[in-house]
């Protein structure tokens, strides 16, 4: 059973079909419950498993808390954790307020609470879990100003501080979660731009990219799947960058 957060998403969307193609039960968590619904009735079911949706918003500890354990209820157990949800404002250096910011921020608190009750349910269990961060090629590189120059706000500051903690905190959890068989891993994006981006920016960013192009979200499936299943049994503590080598200039 794998429980998505941001699951009715641009990416999250994909990441839960790619969940369910591989037989996963897949829970779908979002703020708005009928989107959820809507996603979880397009997952295939290989395997014959029930998807199911619950309401979970990662900033608010209550409704992360009750999400989960209605996961729990609904699915019998949870195994897997992927924390794709994240919430953010499109204000970047030059006007964020500090309280902006630090709400941005609290993404990072939403992952480490939804990662501890992971660990302590399967723990309680005596059974393996993994945890999968999603954090961004801007986890790790700094972004080019020209790219958004004169057609966008500037890739925020609080974003690139929000995903750049979420590879550390990968780190720490995965050191201290091992001797309780839970790995927890970061899968990190490239340019997987949503039909919303404005085009000129788009264009501006494939120039970046050695392979010429914007990542498609289908590509982020075989990469979580590896990171979440017994196929990545001995990987703990890593980022995967999925980045068309956007980061190996």
């Amino acid at each position: 059973v794998a429980l998505i957060t941001g699951g009715s998403g641009h990416l999250g969307q994909s990441l839960a079909q790619g969940l369910a193609e591989a037989g996963a039960t897949v829970v779908v968590g979002s703020r708005d419950r009928q989107k959820a619904q809507t996603v979880v009735e397009g997952l295939p079911s290989p395997g014959g498993a029930v998807h199911i949706a619950v309401v979970l918003d990662q900033l608010d500890e209550s409704s992360l808390s009750q999400g989960f354990d209605e996961a729990v209820t609904a699915a019998g157990q949870v195994d897997i954790l992927i924390n794709n949800g994240q919430l953010g404002h499109a204000l970047d250096l030059t006007n964020v307020t500090g309280e902006a910011f630090n709400k941005d921020l609290q993404n990072a608190t939403g992952y480490f609470l939804l990662a501890r009750r992971l660990r302590d349910h399967v723990t309680g269990r005596k059974a393996p879990g993994s945890i999968v961060m999603i954090g961004s090629m801007y986890s790790v590189v700094g972004s080019y100003p020209d790219a958004y120059d004169g057609v966008c706000v500037a890739s925020p500051v609080q974003y690139h501080t929000l995903k750049g903690g979420i590879i550390q905190m990968t780190r720490h959890l995965a050191v201290y979660w091992a001797k309780d068989n839970v790995r927890v891993n970061c899968l990190s994006p490239g340019a997987f731009p949503s039909e919303k981006a404005p085009q000129k920016m788009v264009e501006r960013l494939k120039l970046k990219c050695p392979m010429g192009r914007m990542g498609i979200p289908h590509e982020l499936k075989g990469p979580l799947l590896m990171l979440a299943s017994d196929a990545g049994s001995y990987l703990t503590g890593q980022n995967l960058l999925v980045d068309g080598g956007w980061t190996s200039w």
